[in-house]
């Protein structure tokens, strides 16, 4: 899962929780809810190792042939899909809120 779907699916999972609990499982908003969660999952393939301990569970591993993470990517070194020039703008509209608010707060 990309990270937006995956905070989107995140944000939904206890309005999914409770209308189980309720017993809305037949509902159509249920259903709909259903829809979107078995969509986020169609790409999902891999292992996961867990180990159990007293009631507690840790993930120590997990391997996908889907993955979005690539190690060749994930570098701030010189390559050829990151470029030090992409980060000042995502940098700059992040904290284009922070900005913004200690301008208001030196004038107040």
């Amino acid at each position: 899962l990309d990270r937006e779907v995956l905070h989107l699916r995140d944000s939904l999972v206890p309005r999914y929780a409770e209308m189980i609990y309720y017993g809305f499982w037949f509902s159509p908003e249920r259903e709909a809810l259903q829809g979107f969660m078995d969509d986020c999952v169609k790409e999902v393939a891999g292992t996961v190792r867990l180990k159990l301990y007293k009631g507690s569970v840790a993930v120590t591993g997990r391997r996908s042939p889907r993955s979005l993470y690539r190690t060749d990517f994930a570098t701030f070194e010189a390559d050829t899909v990151y470029r030090q020039r992409d980060a000042e703008g995502f940098i700059n509209l992040n904290a284009l809120r922070l900005k913004i608010r200690a301008l208001r707060d030196r004038r107040a």
